[in-house]
């Protein structure tokens, strides 16, 4: 019987050694490992518990910053089934669908366990808000007319300016409507100014559009008007209403309460007509004594 061979190896010197020998760990279960699967299997029981029982099912829906955005339009593009379990919920999905909403300008969605859903709605900001006929829209800087609003006193709107449109095109107009950049930009002009600013008394300034002169702004019922007119991308720009605003100021000093309608053509000079001056009422005729 021969022995099997022992694998030598030369050393520097020559001489001729034996080469050790290299003992592979064992691919078995050690303790360690064993410790390692079974909490993983625990901890995938429990992620698999959480995910199916009844505990962190959906109740309570609660939203943030919903000045203009109905809460019930937010409800149903979030489409959450009450008792939806939470646990791992992907909320990316559910807010792309609520920045679909048109007064939505951002939203972030979260989950509060055990039950609730919590969106935060940054909506559009109203610089202006747009009355047509009996209807009454905010309208963000962009001319986009984003959320239907009613008189609000008190209310998120309460401060922002009101254009009359009484244009026959502005029938048409609706939510997701855009206004024409000019006319925006000639609204929001003549909608921030203040009586002050232009030296009246008047408690209130009614700007409104009309067919026959275009941009107007009056004092009320019984005080005048003030024709601004059509604005265009050419000559009569939205460029000419600071020098008719100083134009108009200059008309009011000389007797606001005379005054009934200002024609501001230019940046010149504005004319304008006077109130009729009211008629002494006729004395009592009297009887001659019998």
């Amino acid at each position: 019987m021969t022995s099997r061979p022992n694998r030598r190896y030369r050393t520097a010197a020559g001489t001729a050694r034996r080469q050790p020998r290299v003992r592979r760990a064992s691919g078995g279960l050690t303790p360690t490992r064993s410790a390692a699967i079974l909490a993983m299997l625990i901890a995938l029981g429990a992620l698999f518990g959480l995910a199916t029982t009844s505990a962190f099912g959906f109740r309570t829906l609660d939203v943030d910053g919903a000045l203009l955005t109905p809460v019930e339009a937010v409800r149903s593009a979030a489409a959450i089934e009450p008792g939806t379990n939470l646990v791992g919920l992907a909320t990316e999905p559910i807010a792309a669908r609520i920045r679909d909403l048109t007064p939505v300008r951002d939203v972030a969605v979260s989950v509060g366990l055990p039950d609730t859903l919590r969106i935060a709605i940054t909506e559009r900001r109203p610089i202006v808000i747009w009355q047509t006929g009996g209807a009454r829209y905010a309208v963000d800087d962009s001319g986009l007319l984003f959320a239907v609003v009613g008189p609000d006193p008190g209310g998120p709107t309460e401060s922002i300016p009101v254009v009359i449109d009484e244009r026959t095109d502005a029938a048409g107009l609706g939510v997701q409507s855009r206004l024409d950049p000019v006319i925006l930009d000639a609204a929001t002009r003549i909608a921030s100014l203040t009586p002050a600013q232009i030296g009246s008394h008047a408690s209130a300034l009614t700007i409104r559009i009309t067919v026959k002169n275009g941009f107007t702004l009056s004092s009320g019922p019984d005080g005048w008007l003030a024709i601004f007119g059509f604005y265009g991308t050419s000559q009569r720009t939205p460029e000419l209403i600071p020098g008719q605003v100083q134009s108009l100021t200059a008309v009011l000093a000389k007797g606001e309460d005379r005054m009934d309608e200002i024609v501001l053509a230019d940046t010149s000079a504005g004319t304008y007509t006077l109130k009729p001056t009211p008629r002494p009422s006729a004395k009592p005729s009297q009887s001659a004594a019998p």
